[in-house]
């Protein structure tokens, strides 16, 4: 446990183009820290010390931009301050959910010179589109391989769904 103090991740950048990574490796950290709840509501009146939410403020504060450390400068509660920052950089989901639907609706099995390639694309696009919460099925991930053969290939379209 002792080589968690020692692990660091990237800061949130001003932009919060980082916010959904930083999210996950803060959420971890506390975690591990046994601290989370410093964070999070109050779960059946779970009362926090002030020492772990010092220990709370401390993390984040080193985690964070000096841009943002100065301007959350007067914040003393740590979840005060995860909310101040999920208000401000929280609307990802808004950024990734149209990117991805773009990139599912325009990838192709043809441009991909190995299967590999191909999975590790969809697999990609699937986390994201799962953590925009959009539901994705066996099948419908299997009529978008098949719909993105190639016109000379639909033959094994029929094949494959048959």
């Amino acid at each position: 446990m002792s080589n968690l103090n020692k692990l660091d991740f990237s800061t949130l950048e001003v932009s919060g183009r980082n916010y959904l990574k930083w999210v996950q490796d803060v959420k971890l950290h506390l975690t591990a820290k046994g601290i989370r709840a410093t964070i999070e509501a109050s779960v059946y009146n779970k009362l926090v010390d002030k020492a772990q939410k010092a220990t709370a403020m401390i993390f984040i504060r080193r985690h964070i931009h000096d841009a943002l450390r100065t301007e959350y400068f007067a914040e003393e509660d740590p979840r005060t301050l995860w909310l101040a920052l999920a208000d401000r950089f929280d609307h990802q989901n808004d950024i990734y959910l149209p990117e991805a639907r773009h990139d599912w609706q325009h990838l192709s099995f043809q441009e991909f010179k190995s299967m590999n390639e191909y999975n590790s694309e969809v697999y990609k696009i699937c986390s994201l589109l799962k953590f925009c919460i959009v539901e994705l099925t066996e099948s419908y991930l299997m009529e978008n391989t098949y719909s993105t053969f190639h016109a000379t290939n639909i033959v094994l379209q029929q094949q494959y769904r048959a």
